[in-house]
């Protein structure tokens, strides 16, 4: 993770390339928002799930799920 990209991180959604186990910021931001409820996930503390494969961040665990159902058609 950019810690440095924090600081003074402006009030916008940030654009984040998500790694195995961390992530990289892209454009310096404040948040990014949820793929399936579009909740705002403030950065960095609050961002614990998302999806490599995907490149997309999750609110929670049910979030992820959800996503995870849909991508294999079980939903």
């Amino acid at each position: 993770m950019n810690r440095v990209e924090f600081p003074g991180r402006g009030g916008g959604e940030a654009v984040i390339e998500y790694l195995d186990g961390d992530f990289q910021v892209v454009k310096s931001g404040s948040f990014v928002r949820c793929a399936i409820t579009g909740q705002t996930i403030l950065l960095p503390h609050d961002l614990k799930y998302w999806s490599v494969a995907r490149q997309e961040a999750y609110v929670d665990a049910a979030a992820s799920l959800e996503a995870e159902q849909r991508a294999h058609g079980r939903r």
